[in-house]
This record gives C-alpha cells, sequence and structure tokens, in this order.
C-alpha cells in the first residue's frame, strides 16, 4: 500500500516550508511541497493527500494582514476541495502564519470557510516575539496531541500578530484550547515574556471540534532536532505519522 502523503501548502513569503517537511519526514511520515497556485490552476488537488500542514512564515508578505491573502484563496478559489478535505476526516495543521490563514479562513475555530470566527491580532508587546516558550498539553482530544496530555513541551515560537481575538459567537471558555503557555512552574501564565504576545487564557492553540484541525504558535519543525535544544515538536508530527499509518 502506497503510504500516505501529507500535503505542505505554501506560497510567495512562506519559509518553513522546507523545514516542516524535513520534520515530518523525521517523524516517518511522506510528505511533498504543494505550491497554492498550483491548486488553483489544477496542476495539483487536495484530494490527492491524505493530510496537510500550512507552515510558518509570512505568506503574500502578510500584505492586507497576516495569512488573509492564502486565506482568501483558500476560499475563493478552492472551497469545493477544502470542503472535501475536511469532510473527509483528513489532518490539518497551521503553525503561525498557517494559523493566521486557517483562522482567517473560517477553518478555526469553527470549520465554517468563509466565516471568520476569530482573528489572530499584534501582540500585547507592540513587537515581534522571537523566544523558546514552554506549551502545557492540555486533555483536550485532537489527532495531533495525542498521548501528551499533561505534558510540557519546549520550541521557538517567532510572530508579529498572535494574541487571539474571538468572534462575538465564540466564547473564550468555549475555546477548544490544545496548548497554553506555561511558566517556569508548569502552569498557564498571562505573563511576559512566557505568554509572548499576551494571549488571553494563556492559549498558544486550538482545534476544532473534531480534533483533526489544529492550528498553534509556536513552531514544532524548530524543535525537531538535536541541535534544536528541544526535540519535543517532533512529538505532534509522530502522532500525524501514527495516524496516518496503513
Amino acid at each position: 500500500m502506497t503510504q500516505a502523503t501529507t500535503a505542505i501548502l505554501y506560497a510567495p513569503g512562506t519559509n518553513c516550508h522546507e523545514e516542516t517537511a524535513a520534520a515530518i519526514e523525521l517523524a516517518g511520515g511522506k510528505t511533498e511541497l504543494v505550491l497554492l497556485k498550483d491548486l488553483m490552476d489544477g496542476a495539483a488537488k487536495l484530494d490527492d493527500f491524505q493530510a496537510a500542514v500550512v507552515p510558518g512564515g509570512f505568506s503574500y508578505g502578510d500584505h492586507l494582514g497576516a495569512g488573509r491573502i492564502f486565506a482568501t484563496m483558500l476560499v475563493a478559489r478552492l472551497r469545493d476541495q477544502l470542503l472535501r478535505f475536511l469532510e473527509a476526516k483528513k489532518p490539518l495543521l497551521g503553525i503561525c502564519n498557517g494559523y493566521q490563514v486557517l483562522a482567517e479562513a473560517g477553518i478555526l475555530p469553527g470549520r465554517t470557510p468563509g466565516r471568520r470566527g476569530m482573528a489572530l491580532i499584534e501582540n500585547q508587546s507592540a513587537r515581534f516575539e522571537d523566544r523558546k516558550i514552554r506549551l502545557i498539553v492540555s486533555a483536550q482530544k485532537c489527532v495531533w496531541t495525542e498521548g501528551l496530555d499533561g505534558q510540557i513541551l519546549r520550541m521557538p515560537t517567532a510572530h508579529g500578530e498572535g494574541r487571539p481575538l474571538l468572534g462575538a459567537s465564540n466564547s473564550p471558555s468555549e475555546t477548544r484550547a490544545v496548548f497554553y503557555y506555561g511558566d517556569e512552574n508548569g502552569r498557564p501564565t498571562l505573563d511576559y515574556p512566557a505568554n509572548p504576545n499576551g494571549s488571553p487564557g494563556a492559549v498558544a492553540g486550538i482545534c476544532d471540534e473534531s480534533g483533526l484541525v489544529l492550528g498553534l504558535m509556536p513552531h514544532p519543525e524548530r524543535a525537531s532536532l538535536p541541535a534544536h535544544d528541544s526535540q519535543d515538536g517532533l512529538k505532534i508530527f509522530q502522532n500525524l505519522a501514527k495516524w496516518l499509518k496503513p
């Protein structure tokens, strides 16, 4: 049986696609880099992949807002493929800029493409935050964090717009938080710099109701090699490989 393939979706300005692909391959998965334009032109199809990741970077230079152009293309040009992908219960991950894309597209928090239910706005510090942080894994059911609840993962974060702002129809208490920013004692924190963007409730990543779609601001692909000081990010990709294993 052919090994399931994860599409790494990228566009001009994306700069973490190769690192993300390498981390997934290291975790035992198979990947293919897929240019967004190729999807729109029909040279590639989401239907041909069993999972997808929208990696970090600055897609389309973050013009008009972080992740907004990428998200608009997904909804306006690829809605049918996107809906089929979600309905087929295939895993989807958004990392940093990818999380912004999923939020702008309405895929998170509520799986309603074209209807934005949240935004990731400017960090409370009003500056780009590039630092190592602690992530507390919640007990929220999520394919990407299966068996990791209660663990504290170390990985870097690097973003200027990562503070979640929920729409009127979404309550913070109802947010399906998968990750929390943690302090040195392993507790969720609102304090800077452990919480680098001022996220309400210390939320660092959320999933949809199915547990298949995950968005997080920190970069697991930058915590996958011994040289990275932490390989905790590999655990997320190993869960993907297990899920896709025939």
